[in-house]
């Protein structure tokens, strides 16, 4: 797990006994890993391991069992495999933070590891990527009767997802998550397909899950995340529904003319001529010193034309996580914010702000 403070100590992965199994554990103060491994103890033992080192060599190993011992004199750590070795230094388990693990003291929810899974895919990666407005940098996660809501912004776009809890919660409870802490979850999650449990430490500085024999754990944002409901649009002059591959790949054509201009892109939403005739979104960028590009893609368009412009980043992200295979465009002129949604579903919405740039 990477480290983003100057502890040796965070660098390394712990290795102990525990309970007849081996414990492995890894953390950087702000997220933590923990998962047991089936194993023969011979003799109970600790130490801590440059976390690198040991997975880059263990990892070329041939398949089979491994032997692990630990020399607490020189704090070493020997590695063999048939007549492979290696003898890693490390440093003492004392030095190694505490990582909780799940109780039941504090607020505790089930809910089915792919639901969550999918949840986080379609929020995370609207978070800031930086952490100069902490909250931003963080994922809403409010659960609330049988439903949670996970939320994500970074000023520019912002993704609300709706799913069900396995149980229900008596009282509205909203956490605030680093976006790479539940990136790591999702991760961890893979295909992991049974119900998983999320709790919170008593003193509610911390959230964790358990999924199978791993645990993750992650430290929490202080704050107050923006008003998730005020920000989505109710009601839209102009409805489009089209393609979500067609439109994908006509964002990607345009936005490679799009990068030397700030990424932005044109949308003409164009209904068509009678109730007969498909409307069309044409999809354009312009480079001064490259060219420029148009594609067009057909639509079902209800209500006015409109000329409306976006970061091709953002638009390309969104299209690039949903997977259904048609998407809404909700759009209210101009310089108003527009959404985008799996059509028919409304449990998911994704807003992005527009771009206002000359001409229009």
């Amino acid at each position: 797990m990477a480290t983003r403070t100057s502890l040796p100590v965070l660098s390394n992965v712990l290795l102990s006994t525990d309970d007849g199994r081996l414990r492995v554990a890894a953390t950087n103060l702000e997220i933590g890993v923990t998962t047991w491994i089936e194993a023969d103890i011979q003799e109970e033992g600790r130490i801590t391991i440059d976390a690198r080192l040991l997975g880059e060599f263990v990892n070329t190993l041939p398949a089979g069992g491994v032997e692990l011992t630990v020399d607490m004199t020189r704090m070493a750590l020997t590695v063999q495999s048939g007549r492979d070795e290696a003898t890693i230094n490390g440093i003492d388990a004392e030095d190694f933070p505490v990582i909780p693990s799940i109780g039941d003291e504090g607020f505790g929810v089930e809910i089915e590891a792919q639901n969550l899974r999918e949840l986080i895919s379609l929020v995370e990666f609207a978070a800031a990527s930086d952490d100069s407005r902490p909250v931003l940098a963080g994922v809403l996660t409010r659960f609330e009767g049988d439903q949670v809501t996970l939320a994500s912004a970074d000023g520019f776009r912002m993704a609300v997802n709706e799913g069900a809890l396995a149980s229900s919660v008596e009282e509205r409870t909203d956490l605030i998550v680093p976006a790479r802490a539940y990136r790591e979850l999702a991760r961890i999650i893979g295909d992991f397909d049974e119900t998983i449990r999320l709790a919170v430490t008593p003193n509610k500085s911390q959230v964790m899950a358990r999924i199978g024999d791993t645990e993750w754990v992650s430290r929490l944002i202080e704050g107050t995340f923006p008003d998730v409901r005020q920000i989505v649009p109710k009601e839209f002059a102009t409805r489009v529904d089209l393609s979500r591959e067609i439109l994908l790949n006509a964002v990607r054509r345009a936005s490679y003319f799009a990068r030397e201009n700030n990424d932005v892109i044109r949308l003409v939403i164009s209904p068509g001529e009678d109730d007969l005739t498909p409307g069309n979104v044409e999809v354009t960028a312009n480079a001064a010193e490259r060219g420029n590009s148009h594609s067009f893609v057909d639509a079902s368009v209800s209500g006015g034309e409109v000329q409306i412009a976006f970061n091709s980043r953002y638009l390309s992200d969104v299209l690039s996580v949903l997977k259904h295979g048609q998407v809404t465009l909700g759009l209210n002129g101009t310089t108003q914010a527009g959404i985008i949604r799996p059509s028919g579903n409304e449990s998911y919405t994704h807003v992005i702000m527009p771009m206002v740039i000359g001409g229009q």
